[in-house]
C-alpha cells in the first residue's frame, strides 16, 4: 500500500493505493460520514490480486482529508465528485472503473455524466438513484433514525464512547445472512477515531445540497453498470436497486440476500469476482 495526498485547489485529499499502476484502474468511493478505511485493507488487497489498481481516499470532512467546522458545509456534490476526477489526475489516470457504496454510488453515477469519457464502468454497492426525490421509494427504516438520534448526547471526544457508537450503528445495519463481526468493527471503528481530527465534522455528510441538473438523466449513462445490493438493507432498501437497474440502459444487478447496508467479509469473494469479471468485460468493450 502507498499513500499520497492530493489538492484540489485548497482541499487536500488522502489517498492510498494496492496493486500495481499498470493494472486496471478502480477508484472507490465510501458513503457518507464514512473514511476510507471503511473499504477494508483486506477487501483493497483481494482486489488488487485479480489484477485491478485500487485506490481508495478520504472524502472531504472524513479521515485525513480536509475537513470544515461542523455545520459549516461549503461544498456540494458536484464537488465532491470534482474531488474525486481530482484523484484520478493526481495518479496520472485519464479513465478508471468507479465503485461506489452509498453515497459514492450516487457520486459515481454523477461521475459518469459530467465527464463519461473518463469512466469504463460503475459499480454501485447499496446505493441510490440520482434521480428526483420519488415518494413511492422505501426511506431510511425508523430504527436507523433513531439510533442515530442520540449522536448529539455523544461526547465524541471520548473515543471508546464514540467506538461504542460505532458499532451499535453497523450491528443495526447488518443482514441476518451473517454473524455480525464486532472485533472487525472496533477495530475499523478505533483506527477511523484515531486519524479523524474531529469526527463530528462528518456529519456534514448529511447537510449536502447540489447537482439538480443531474437528476432524473439516468438514460445518459451508457457505461457498463454492476448493480450490488443486499436484500435487507435498511438504509436504502432493495427495490432501490431494481430502480437503478430498470433506469441504466446497460446495467446488471447482483443481489445478495439477506445482506444489509454493509461490505461484509463473506460477501467480498462473489463480489470481488463479480467486479473483476464486470471490469474485465468493460475493459474489452471500451476497446473495440
Amino acid at each position: 500500500m502507498k499513500t499520497k495526498q492530493i489538492s484540489n485547489n485548497e482541499v487536500q485529499l488522502f489517498s492510498e493505493s494496492f496493486g500495481s499502476p499498470d493494472d486496471t484502474p478502480i477508484l472507490l468511493i465510501m458513503g457518507a460520514t464514512a473514511s476510507a478505511i471503511w473499504w477494508p485493507e483486506a477487501f483493497c488487497c483481494q482486489l488488487a490480486a485479480v489484477g485491478r489498481y485500487v485506490i481508495r481516499y478520504d472524502q472531504r470532512d472524513t479521515g485525513r482529508s480536509t475537513s470544515y467546522e461542523p455545520g459549516q458545509i461549503n461544498y456540494s456534490v458536484e464537488d465532491l465528485a470534482d474531488d474525486a476526477f481530482c484523484v484520478l489526475d493526481g495518479y496520472g489516470i485519464q479513465s478508471a472503473h468507479v465503485v461506489g457504496m452509498s453515497l459514492g454510488g450516487y457520486l459515481a453515477q454523477l461521475m459518469a455524466l459530467k465527464h463519461p469519457q473518463r469512466i469504463i464502468s460503475l459499480a454501485l454497492i447499496a446505493s441510490e438513484r440520482l434521480a428526483e426525490a420519488d415518494s413511492t421509494m422505501p426511506e431510511i427504516d425508523p430504527s436507523v433514525l433513531n439510533y442515530h438520534a442520540k449522536a448529539s448526547e455523544l461526547d465524541w471526544t471520548n473515543r471508546e464512547a464514540v467506538i461504542e457508537y460505532q458499532v451499535g450503528a453497523w450491528r443495526l445495519l447488518s443482514g441476518s445472512a451473517h454473524s455480525f463481526d464486532e472485533s472487525i468493527i472496533r477495530k475499523l471503528a478505533g483506527a477511523d477515531f484515531d486519524r479523524t481530527p474531529n469526527p463530528t465534522t462528518t456529519f456534514n455528510h448529511a447537510l449536502l445540497q447540489g447537482g439538480e441538473m443531474w437528476l432524473g438523466r439516468l438514460d445518459e449513462i451508457a457505461v457498463p453498470t454492476l448493480v450490488i445490493h443486499g436484500t435487507e438493507d435498511l438504509v436504502l432498501p432493495y427495490v432501490h436497486s431494481l430502480a437503478l437497474k430498470a433506469e441504466l440502459p446497460n446495467a446488471k444487478l447482483l443481489t445478495l440476500a439477506g445482506t444489509g447496508h454493509e461490505l461484509h467479509p463473506d460477501d467480498w469473494f462473489i463480489m470481488i469476482e463479480a467486479i473483476q469479471q464486470h471490469t474485465a468485460l468493460s475493459n474489452a468493450a471500451n476497446h473495440e
